[in-house]
């Protein structure tokens, strides 16, 4: 059986959180319930993730796509992995629009891949955050924050804070109605009354970010 379940209870979330901080708690009665991610019981694939994630970084979601699409095209497949990379050579992936660093990335997992060190679906059922941030942050490109975002929004992991996420911090600032966004480590103390359902937290505190005064748009995250 898995140790770790793929999703939580959000109306448990709630309540929890709506005792444990009065501050928060207003926030939230403003918003409304968040409902659970759909992609929660969706089946993915880890190394298929982490290669888009990877295609994805410092573009935007219509540049990424095209190039993403490309690289599609001359693999010949849906599927990053390191049999179909493997079909082109480092020329053919960089003319579909891949910079160099993020080519010599997707080198780099697809050698990890190979050897086994990235772990599946079903062994990340029986790791626990850590242990999975510690089996991918080795990965050229990929940093702690991306592997967070995959733990949140595809695995439904409870209690995962990414006090380096910019939404984050500015939800946080608003909440507490301070001067300036809350340095990580304050953040990360600030947290702990919120797990175990710090990831619950966090989906509120990007919507408080989106309800800055005077914004606009919506407040650009680490992850847009």
């Amino acid at each position: 059986m898995p140790r770790f379940a793929r999703g939580f209870d959000t109306r448990e979330a709630h309540d929890h959180l709506s005792r444990r901080d009065r501050k928060l708690a207003t926030w939230m009665k403003r918003i409304g319930p968040i409902e659970p991610d759909p992609r929660w019981k969706k089946r993915f694939d880890p190394v298929d993730a982490l290669a888009r994630a990877i295609l994805y970084q410092q573009l935007s979601g219509k540049a990424a796509a095209t190039i993403v699409g490309r690289v599609e095209a001359a693999i010949g497949s849906d599927r990053f992995h390191h049999d179909t990379l493997a079909r082109c050579d480092d020329a053919t992936i960089r003319a579909c629009g891949v910079s160099g660093n993020k080519l010599l990335a997707l080198r780099d997992l697809a050698l990890r891949e190979s050897r086994g060190e990235i772990p599946d679906l079903r062994r990340m059922s029986a790791m626990d955050n850590d242990a999975i941030v510690a089996a991918l942050v080795p990965v050229r490109g990929i940093g702690r924050w991306t592997v967070e975002m995959m733990l949140m929004f595809r695995l439904g992991r409870a209690d995962v804070l990414p006090i380096d996420d910019l939404g984050i911090r500015k939800g946080a600032q608003r909440v507490d109605r301070l001067d300036e966004m809350p340095a990580r480590k304050a953040l990360a103390e600030r947290g702990e009354r919120w797990g175990p359902y710090r990831s619950y937290a966090s989906f509120y505190l990007w919507r408080i970010a989106d309800f800055a005064e005077g914004a606009k748009a919506p407040t650009k995250r680490s992850q847009d």
